[in-house]
């Protein structure tokens, strides 16, 4: 089975929500995830890695 790993930077933080842009690949697509799903020390600027269900920072 592949595991599959993605990057993000966190772009904006908005209350529950944090906007995340992939940096692995060529794309402008932002994706809203609650901040409930990620790490509680993440700021604007944050870089995480994204595998097996889990954001993680950087």
């Amino acid at each position: 089975m592949d595991i599959q790993t993605m990057y993000y930077e966190v772009i904006s933080i908005d209350g529950d929500y944090a906007n995340l842009k992939r940096t692995d690949v060529c794309s402008d697509e932002q994706k809203l995830v609650a901040r409930a799903l990620l790490p509680e020390e993440i700021v604007e600027g944050s870089r995480l890695k994204y595998e097996m269900l889990q954001y993680e920072l950087e």
